[in-house]
């Protein structure tokens, strides 16, 4: 039988497994580590990326991972809460809220082996984090229902896809944030990205938490188009046979797209910090980070892996074509309060 990560609800978590202080291993639980994740890495059917790491890493150094999931600002949120009483050990988000956690004071420096084959541009300078696996943002259509496929931004206007758009809600999921920085880019500013975002308002179903629920929802004709990730979605249409990524275009203008990586820090004063250095050890260990393509359909964090399974190729498929452009991730960390604040505002969220 296999040995499963323990997957935990939010709710319940605190009162059914985190009874530690912070700063100090209870005796009965020091053999464990607990991280709290954006969505996106755990298989829908106990395959993904995770749930081999974890795995491996358990039969290594018999510490079991506890494992609790949501959106990246949720995850934030939630270890901003408990502060006073940290619950979690490792916190791997989505930027900009890694940031975000080292501005809020949660995280403390740690540079896990393996760190310095990974780009400066992914990974904190003072070592409070660093990207675990690369990931692009895009979004998904149901190629069954839609015998022609979007294409651009404005497509997603048209009366056919009424109440049959959906993305994940900005401030609170990673990739729901990232709508807001593509939009700004694409349409050339906040002004203009926020009055498109509106009219879009016509055909959107409305706010979800996690990016990860509208694949599902998208591959059974309940949408028809939504946002997330290529690793996510790569990994889900695998067993979802309708899925199909694409990147919007501006008009006659290029599809675009850009780096999302999730990125992992250490909590600062977490339980079992020891157990959280050598998972994040493990994370980026070479096989964990061969691992990143060849089953979790993302892109190796480390530059020195050379992925050349057969997802690594069909991902390099994807990607043809594609401009990426690079965000301001100091401006959209400074006002990001502000970004969000003027799509609720735009969208009557």
């Amino acid at each position: 039988m296999r040995n499963r990560a323990l997957a935990l609800p939010l709710a319940g978590l605190a009162a059914v497994t985190l009874t530690a202080c912070g700063g100090s291993s209870a005796a009965s639980d020091e053999k464990s580590v607990t991280v709290y994740s954006a969505d996106g890495l755990k298989g829908e059917n106990g395959d993904g990326w995770y749930d081999k790491v974890f795995e491996d890493f358990e039969k290594k150094t018999g510490i079991e991972v506890k494992y609790v999931e949501g959106g990246s600002g949720e995850m934030v949120q939630r270890a901003a809460r408990e502060k006073s009483n940290t619950q979690a050990d490792v916190l791997v988000t989505l930027p900009p809220f890694i940031q975000q956690a080292d501005a809020k004071g949660l995280l403390t420096a740690y540079e896990p082996k393996g760190a310095d084959q990974v780009d400066g541009a992914d990974r904190a300078p003072d070592g409070k984090w660093t990207s675990v696996v690369n990931n692009y943002f895009g979004f998904i259509h149901n190629k069954k229902e839609l015998t022609t496929p979007p294409r651009t931004w404005e497509d997603l206007l048209d009366p056919s896809y009424k109440e049959k758009v959906q993305y994940s809600t900005p401030g609170v999921a990673g990739d729901g944030t990232a709508v807001l920085i593509k939009a700004m880019h694409d349409f050339g500013g906040q002004e203009s990205a926020m009055a498109y975002l509106k009219k879009l308002q016509t055909n959107n179903v409305g706010p979800s938490a996690s990016t990860g629920k509208l694949a599902p929802k998208v591959d059974k004709g309940e949408l028809l188009a939504a946002n997330g990730d290529v690793q996510m979605n790569f990994a889900q249409s695998k067993d979802m046979p309708n899925l199909s990524i694409w990147f919007p275009a501006k008009g006659d203008g290029k599809p675009t797209s850009f780096a999302l990586p999730y990125a992992a820090g250490l909590v600062a004063k977490g339980p079992h910090s020891e157990n959280g250095k050598k998972l994040l050890d493990f994370m980026l260990s070479e096989q964990a980070q061969r691992d990143v393509s060849a089953v979790g359909g993302g892109f190796a964090a480390r530059k020195d892996i050379e992925a050349t399974d057969a997802n690594a190729v069909e991902l390099a498929a994807l990607m043809e074509g594609v401009e990426i452009f690079e965000p301001d991730w100091a401006d959209i960390g400074a006002n990001l309060d502000t970004y969000i604040d003027a799509w609720k505002s735009a969208t009557g969220s």
